[in-house]
């Protein structure tokens, strides 16, 4: 503890202007590849979470599983902005969060399906799955713990005197958890290179952020913390990737934490044993026509002529491609060992 204690940053000298807090820059301004590139990966988390969907009503998929459909944006925007070594943890809505890292659609599917192969051999699930080759530290299902341990990855950063940043995601819900406000003291107490990012999508399990939250501008959560916040609109790939730049410095920059509340929104309910009849069907219908982040980029490509309906429907079967064979890989590869019951575990 003593050697964590010399290495944590000192505070700004007495007089120091402290840095302008920043403000949510305009959507970025995308070139072909880039557009490209965003629909390809939110197609793939798409279809990905439509065929976890399929094979769980065919019971191939058990327990918990929790679909990021509709809000693909946030994690390929935000993926856009990284460079290597940087850090990604979440919540149990995390699938989309794998693929963006780049994670093998046959491991994680293989794990939705409880296989040897999966990315935690089968004995994770939906909701823990991990990869310290790719920097992804999970998948939590206990609701806001990975706040506290994306604070954690943070202060190893700070530590070892890299410039690597940790992306915590948690959502609107566990923003009223305990642990989440003591970890944005210690953040930023130590300025530590963390990236706080709370995918609002309106709904906490089945309660309204307007029943649940006091504050519900979550930009402002880390206000009495000094830990500055922006407002994005987490269903345009561009206004993600934009605030993923300013975060990313900002950070890297030695400012501390800083918060995104990224406005998304779940097109399916909280999880799969949710009839999500709290809200109605045209409010989702709403959002799917306006809003959708997939359409966006495809009518921004058809309009500026740099991909037509063929060749984004070749993309849509290659991607479509993918999924089909990480499901067949899952539904036959093999089932875990009985003795891996006894692995990964402190005696």
């Amino acid at each position: 503890m003593a050697a964590a204690a010399k290495k944590a940053p000192t505070k700004s000298k007495a007089g120091a202007k402290p840095p302008s807090a920043p403000t949510t820059p305009k959507p970025a301004d995308f070139n072909k590849e880039q557009e490209l590139e965003a629909y390809r990966g939110m197609l793939l988390i798409r279809r990905f979470e439509e065929k976890a969907g399929q094979l769980y009503g065919m019971g191939f998929i058990g327990g918990f599983c929790h679909l990021y459909i509709g809000q693909e944006a946030v994690v390929t925007g935000m993926k856009m902005g990284l460079i290597d070594g940087d850090q990604m943890i979440t919540a149990y809505r995390d699938h989309g969060h794998m693929l963006a890292m780049d994670l093998s659609p046959r491991g994680v599917m293989a794990e939705l399906t409880g296989r040897e192969a999966g990315l935690s051999k089968g004995k994770g699930g939906s909701m823990h799955m991990f990869s310290k080759e790719k920097h992804f530290y999970g998948g939590h299902g206990i609701v806001g713990a990975q706040v506290s341990l994306g604070t954690g990855l943070a202060f190893a950063n700070r530590y070892r005197g890299n410039k690597n940043v940790s992306l915590t995601y948690f959502g609107d819900g566990a923003a009223n958890q305990g642990q989440v406000y003591e970890s944005f003291n210690m953040a930023s107490l130590w300025k530590l290179p963390v990236i706080y990012i709370i995918e609002n999508n309106r709904y906490a399990m089945g309660t309204s952020v307007t029943r649940s939250s006091a504050e519900t501008d979550f930009s402002h959560r880390g206000a009495s913390f000094k830990i500055p916040g922006m407002k994005v609109d987490g269903m345009d790939v561009r206004a993600v990737k934009a605030a993923a730049d300013v975060a990313t410095e900002w950070c890297r920059s030695g400012e501390g934490p800083i918060i995104l509340e990224m406005q998304t929104y779940r097109y399916r309910g909280h999880s799969m044993s949710d009839p999500a009849k709290y809200r109605s069907k045209d409010e989702v219908q709403k959002m799917r026509s306006e809003h959708d982040p997939i359409e966006q980029v495809k009518a921004r490509l058809i309009e500026k002529k740099w991909a037509d309906e063929n060749e984004l429907k070749a993309i849509d079967k290659e991607v479509r491609d993918i999924v089909a064979d990480s499901a067949e890989f899952a539904q036959t590869a093999s089932e875990p060992d009985a003795s891996e019951l006894w692995t990964d575990i402190t005696h």
